[in-house]
């Protein structure tokens, strides 16, 4: 294999793994959101931004892996 069929795998495992990564964060903070709103039903709009602000950082670090990707994929640094 060549170092360009290794970068296409590693993009697709950044992106792939980032994906999978982000998408159960958000599902176990989305259900921990929905037990504690539950639970106390007072605190639902301090947890509701606090749930937002987290939402926004976990799906910024998949984001952020995704510009690695296409970093990799469009600029190859390893290519002579």
């Amino acid at each position: 294999m060549t170092n360009v069929a290794f970068v296409a795998l590693a993009s697709g495992l950044i992106i792939g793994l980032g994906a999978g990564g982000a998408c159960i964060g958000i599902g176990v903070m989305g259900g921990r959101y929905l037990e504690a709103s539950a639970r106390q039903p007072e605190l639902m709009n301090v947890l509701q931004t606090k749930m937002f602000l987290m939402l926004g950082l976990i799906d910024a670090a998949f984001l952020i892996g995704v510009g690695l990707a296409m970093l990799f994929a469009f600029a190859n640094p390893f290519v002579g």
